[in-house]
C-alpha cells in the first residue's frame, strides 16, 4: 500500500525473483554503447547489479568489492555489469576513477532498473544484485551488501554443482 501512496518508493513484490527470465532491455554503458543484457546473459554466468548513485560512499565500496574479487569472480566465469541512473559521463567518470574492469550502464530512462524491479527513492536503483545462468536468475542479494557483495555472490557460487 505505501509503494502505491508513494510511487517514489520501490515495491519489493515487483522485484525480480529467482527462475526468472533476464529481462530483454537495452541500455548505454559508459561509453555510450548499448548493451543488451538478454543477448549477453544468454549463456554462462551474469551478475547484474544496482547502486543508487555513481561515487557516493556505500555505492563505491560495492563496486570495488566486485573489483577487488575481479580474477575470482573471471575464474567463476562471471560477467559482472553495475547499473545506476546515472548519466553515462557519470559513470564513466566512476568507472575510471576507482578502475572497475567492468562496464557500468547508465539507465537515465530507467528502463532497466524498472524491468528488475529495483527503482528506489526518486527514481534511483535501489542496492541490489542479480545472479543469473544461462539467462534465468539463479539468485538475488537478499540485503543490498556493499562492501562484501563479492562474497556474498562467491559465497552462493561455492553452493553451485558445477
Amino acid at each position: 500500500m505505501f509503494a502505491s501512496l508513494f510511487p517514489f518508493f520501490s515495491n519489493a513484490a515487483d522485484k525480480l525473483a529467482v527462475g526468472a527470465a533476464i529481462p530483454a532491455v537495452q541500455c548505454p554503458d559508459q561509453d555510450g554503447q548499448v548493451v543488451d543484457l538478454a543477448k549477453v546473459g544468454g549463456k554462462g554466468y551474469l551478475l547484474v547489479y544496482f547502486y543508487p548513485k555513481a561515487s557516493t560512499p556505500g555505492c563505491t565500496k560495492q563496486g570495488c568489492s566486485l573489483r577487488d574479487s575481479w580474477a575470482i569472480l573471471q575464474k567463476a566465469g562471471v560477467q559482472v555489469f553495475g547499473v545506476s541512473t546515472d548519466s553515462e559521463a557519470s559513470q564513466k567518470r566512476f568507472r575510471d576513477d576507482q578502475k572497475f574492469p567492468f562496464p557500468l550502464l547508465a539507465d537515465k530512462e530507467k528502463v532497466v532498473t524498472e524491468a528488475f524491479g529495483v527503482k528506489g527513492v526518486i527514481g534511483m536503483a535501489s542496492r541490489s544484485a542479480f545472479l543469473f545462468k544461462d539467462g534465468q536468475c539463479i539468485w538475488v542479494d537478499p540485503k543490498g551488501s556493499t562492501s562484501d557483495q563479492a562474497d556474498q555472490v562467491l559465497a552462493f557460487l561455492k553452493t553451485q554443482k558445477p
